[in-house]
């Protein structure tokens, strides 16, 4: 599963892009965007079924972020957080598209989650947003908070996982849906029609999974920042 990798020159450096990532991470969000229109356009007190999946959605991470924060940190946060499993889980359902029909002169469309460098992106956003709160809550003093003389060692590691537990997040995602889509394609090489079905269904189960897991995992890095004990 090689990508579409087209080279450019930016001030003289040259620089690689994954072409077939950015298309299916730009539908990605054009789905996203149109349902949220969709959803939106027309709020009614008895709603409609997409209305009563959005207003569902918003619920369970809006309970889940109060419990584990508060309701006024909740509140300061829900948006990234709704944001962040509305995208990955968007952008995993998007491979189970049938792609393979199109065929590119180099690599091959699949979930914009399946890049590393996607995951890894999204990883960098979620650890420069939980430290800046962190240190906008607590200060400098954030990076120690369980510093103590006789646990040099242990505050070392904590302060080092701060920046290791998004990255981990990203290979978690990255590794998932990657290992998915080889597997539904092999068994489309070998069993055309029958043969991926299950997998395939199961693959759907697994991209809801994979974007609650990053999603509420960041919450809790999140929800650890902004306290003060």
């Amino acid at each position: 599963m090689e990508h579409w990798v087209y080279k450019m020159s930016i001030l003289g450096h040259g620089v690689s892009v994954n072409m077939d990532t950015l298309i299916t991470m730009w539908i990605s969000m054009a789905i996203l965007i149109t349902l949220a229109f969709l959803t939106t356009r027309k709020l009614d007190m008895i709603p409609n079924r997409l209305q009563l999946v959005g207003e569902n959605i918003i619920k369970y991470f809006n309970k889940t972020a109060k419990s584990s924060m508060g309701n006024d940190e909740a509140q300061k946060h829900i948006a990234i957080i709704l944001t962040l499993f509305m995208f990955i889980l968007t952008a995993n359902l998007v491979g189970q598209l049938p792609w393979k029909l199109i065929h590119l002169t180099n690599g091959e469309l699949a979930a914009p989650t399946n890049d590393i460098n996607m995951t890894a992106a999204m990883a960098i956003v979620v650890s420069i947003y939980y430290i800046f709160y962190g240190v906008k809550r607590n200060g400098f003093k954030f990076f120690f908070k369980g510093f103590s003389i006789d646990g040099i060692i242990i505050t070392l590691v904590d302060t080092l996982e701060l920046f290791v537990r998004p990255f981990s997040l990203a290979l978690r995602l990255f590794a998932n849906i990657f290992a998915g889509e080889v597997l539904v394609a092999t068994l489309l090489g070998l069993v055309a029609i029958v043969g991926p079905l299950p997998f395939m269904l199961f693959e759907l189960f697994v991209a809801l999974i994979q974007a609650l897991v990053f999603t509420l995992l960041s919450m809790t890095y999140i929800s650890m920042a902004v306290k003060e004990e």
